[in-house]
């Protein structure tokens, strides 16, 4: 019957003269064991997604942004709002990422569309809020005016272009109240669909 020699301390075999090696390994694994057993917080991991989606998201709307305004001279103000209803829900989800539950936290950091839905929001209510002040359904001195160019009759598609391309705030005090509220529309997530959900009920009335 053979035995084999008695293992030391550090896991080496009884008598065998200790490698630098087999020292460094050894030294590592209580660090990486410690590692292992922390659990990561989830919401940690939700607020760094949401930083990086974030940060993609506005580097390519800041770019399709840059394409007009340098190679057309034009102020391309659908863009400018989606990416500021970008900021906006960017912003909300930060102040109440706290407030919400291990198990939203937990589906949260487990998709990064879930993530991804978040600012993509902001920038679509914001852009909704742009339509809905143009059409004149929001309407008063709290919301931005804007000078169009006026359709001919019959209108032409002409005029649809100069429409989209030419139309822009009346003055800088609008344009200030347009990026007030496109900030706003996507920071509060609820405030554009309940809008359209009150219009569209006060319309069948």
């Amino acid at each position: 019957m053979s035995f084999e020699p008695e293992a030391s301390p550090t896991g080496e075999p009884a008598g065998a003269k200790p490698t630098k090696l087999w020292r460094r390994l050894w030294r590592r694994r209580p660090a990486e064991a410690v590692k292992k057993e922390v659990e990561v917080d989830p919401l940690a991991i939700v607020s760094k997604r949401l930083i990086i989606v974030t940060l993609l998201m506005l580097g390519l709307t800041v770019a399709l942004f840059l394409i007009p305004l340098f190679l057309q001279n034009r102020f391309p103000l659908s863009w400018f709002c989606f990416g500021v209803g970008i900021l906006g829900g960017f912003v909300s989800i930060q102040q109440r990422l706290r407030l919400l539950s291990s198990v939203e936290l937990a589906l949260l950091a487990q998709s990064w569309v879930h993530i991804l839905i978040i600012p993509l929001f902001g920038g679509i209510f914001a852009l909704v809020f742009y339509l809905l002040v143009l059409a004149g359904i929001l309407d008063g001195t709290l919301f931005p005016r804007f000078s169009m160019q006026k359709f001919a009759n019959p209108s032409t598609t002409q005029d649809l272009i100069r429409f989209f391309l030419q139309t822009y705030p009346a003055s800088g005090q609008d344009f200030a109240k347009l990026a007030f509220w496109a900030f706003v529309a996507g920071f509060s997530e609820r405030w554009i669909p309940d809008m359209i959900k009150g219009k569209i009920d006060a319309g069948r009335t």
